[in-house]
């Protein structure tokens, strides 16, 4: 099944949460989340009850030149309608506008490697599109429920045509 659903053109979101530093050969995401749960309910401008995991590369990623020790800055965060209450240790991220392919991941969380090879290696090359300099993000909706096999969540890619 082919997990691509639709284009998506964003516009600039408000985020608040905790980041770290890791690689995909340093995978920190555990503690982050642990670290991020706790405080999640002092959050109280959240603009819906999703939760929303987010890479920030700091440069387009090129899966076809993939280094597994590259650092980049991991987020869990929510979307707020502004930064006026922002709990006391977590930080603030302006996500920029911009298009996004948005997939569909289901089962669970650990059998997602799958599904983004399937979009950095089979639907990227073939769909006219090229990952763009933004932050890479996941939507973890009412159907995520991590490692459960029936677990869904929407995997937002960054896209621009790609230009001759």
């Amino acid at each position: 099944m082919d997990p691509f659903l639709r284009f998506e053109e964003t516009a600039t979101r408000k985020l608040v949460g905790l980041r770290m530093s890791m690689s995909f050969a340093e995978n920190l995401t555990p503690m982050l989340w642990r670290s991020f749960m706790p405080g999640r309910k002092e959050i109280v401008n959240n603009l819906n009850s999703d939760l929303i995991s987010m890479q920030d590369y700091g440069k387009a990623m090129d899966f076809r030149n993939f280094d597994v020790h590259a650092r980049f800055d991991k987020w869990a965060v929510a979307e707020v309608a502004d930064f006026t209450n922002v709990p006391e240790g977590m930080e603030t991220f302006i996500l920029p506008a911009g298009l996004y392919a948005v997939f569909i991941h289901k089962g669970a969380a650990i059998t997602g490697e799958a599904t983004f090879r399937y979009i950095f290696e089979t639907w990227m090359p073939a769909s006219g599109y090229i990952p763009d300099n933004r932050p890479h993000f996941e939507v973890l909706g009412a159907k995520y429920r991590n490692n459960d096999p029936d677990s869904e969540e929407e995997i937002w890619i960054p896209v621009k045509p790609v230009t001759f």
